[in-house]
């Protein structure tokens, strides 16, 4: 499986926003300067309160916990599944599948700052995690160019049958709050779309849930 969480809530503050005194704040706080700490909707909520698709945005969250799920997965401790985060600014972020993220999430978010300002972590020598400019298509084309989608308007199949499927496909996951995916080509071209439960979930639960599935058909658990 490699697991794509497309147009996650993932970037640094932008610049429309670094004079807010929220974000200011936050910056001082912290000693750094405002283009270089992440959107964060918790800490950022009033400054982003003009922003385009304000409601999209500001969630790190959601990645740390779908990166928890995924990168200490078997799946990925057994080689079989690989992942890349594609962010609502079109970067996209890639771990060494040996990488394992920062449980604790203010260390997570340090890391996350570092690597959309540097492009890469560490900043020398072998890259354990690289960042780099590229929309969604690209990436898929990169992928192979075929690809399954996760939605909660999917078809419902046999979970058994699902974990086969996945266990061999590009898997898309969502990765912001709310709404749906702006990129509408995703879904009309997707080889299949599929939901997991008759209930919306939130994407660490997609992730995990799909992880699960693709691990019981390669009989990992």
């Amino acid at each position: 499986m490699m697991l794509v969480l497309a147009e996650s809530s993932l970037e640094l503050v932008p610049p429309e926003i670094w004079r807010h005194p929220a974000v200011l704040r936050d910056a001082e706080r912290r000693g750094k300067k405002p283009g270089e700490i992440l959107l964060d909707r918790a800490r950022h909520h009033g400054a982003m309160l003009g922003l385009k698709d304000a409601e999209r945005r500001g969630r790190p969250d959601i990645v740390h916990m779908c990166m928890l799920a995924f990168q200490y997965s078997p799946l990925n401790l057994a080689g079989r599944g690989s992942m890349a985060v594609h962010t609502i600014r079109d970067v996209v972020v890639r771990a060494r599948p040996d990488v394992r993220p920062p449980k604790n999430y203010n260390n997570f978010v340090g890391l996350m700052e570092q690597l959309l300002s540097l492009g890469r972590v560490p900043a020398e020598g072998e890259p354990l995690m690289t960042a780099e400019a590229k929309d969604l298509r690209s990436l898929l084309e990169e992928a192979g160019g075929r690809w399954v989608v996760l939605h909660e308007r999917g078809r419902r199949v046999d979970p058994l049958e699902l974990g086969r499927l996945l266990a061999d496909s590009v898997v898309v996951v969502g990765g912001f709050p709310h709404g749906d995916f702006k990129n509408a080509w995703l879904l009309e071209e997707a080889e299949g779309v599929y939901r997991i439960g008759d209930r919306p979930l939130d994407a660490w639960q997609v992730v995990s849930k799909a992880v699960t599935l693709a691990e019981i058909a390669l009989g990992l658990i």
